[in-house]
């Protein structure tokens, strides 16, 4: 397959900045979408573990699935298991704490789609007046003996960056929609883990407190 870069000569310099942009924007929404992905991916089915180990008290045996399954989810229940025996009060805090850690590394970077989003387009419109420039500075050079077909169509050639920054910022804009939904998603099952590894571990130490 051949890759024809005359679209993109005629669009001038900027043309290749756009499409640094657009590679960067499309890496970046991989990579998190990856990662988002991890983190909400199959968490019911891990978090039932969890609570069996749990509720046959075994929080040792619970306590080695969330290490050897690292990540956002078994972050929060680790900070549960580890402070189980403090009241609840302090059993909350901890795993308000460990969520307030985890939320940052979700987010991270997905505000810079926004950016892209931004300053494509201004790239683009930028490229075209460089171009629009270049062509009047060639137009008054040639004077009455300038073809103002040919002009016409070098100008309209200017206008691909602008064309080119205006796809790049709508799709940038619709991948950080997505990927901000993502986010919410395993934002809401953080709350709701966090929610049940706190009323199961304490509904867990007054059971111990009642059998003795």
């Amino acid at each position: 397959m051949n890759f024809d870069t005359s679209i993109i000569q005629q669009g001038g310099p900027m043309m290749w900045l756009l499409l640094a942009i657009s590679f960067f924007g499309f890496v970046l929404f991989v990579e998190r979408l990856f990662f988002l992905h991890k983190g909400h991916y199959n968490t019911s089915s891990f978090v039932d573990g969890i609570s069996n180990n749990i509720k046959k008290k075994r929080l040792v045996e619970a306590l080695t699935i969330c290490e050897e399954n690292p990540g956002t989810i078994s972050n929060i229940i680790k900070a549960a298991l580890l402070n189980y025996d403090q009241s609840k009060e302090r059993l909350t805090e901890a795993v308000q704490t460990a969520a307030m850690v985890e939320i940052p590394y979700l987010q991270r970077r997905i505000g810079t789609l926004s950016v892209v989003s931004r300053i494509a387009p201004l790239i683009g419109l930028l490229g075209t007046l460089l171009a629009i420039m270049e062509a009047f500075y060639a137009l008054n050079v040639d004077g009455p003996y300038a073809n103002s077909a040919d002009y016409a169509g070098f100008m309209g050639e200017a206008l691909l960056t602008t064309i080119l920054g205006i796809t790049i910022a709508i799709l940038a804009q619709l991948a950080h929609h997505f990927l901000h939904g993502r986010f919410r998603a395993v934002v809401h099952d953080i709350e709701w883990v966090g929610h049940d590894m706190i009323q199961l571990l304490t509904n867990l130490d007054n059971e111990s407190e009642e059998a003795e």
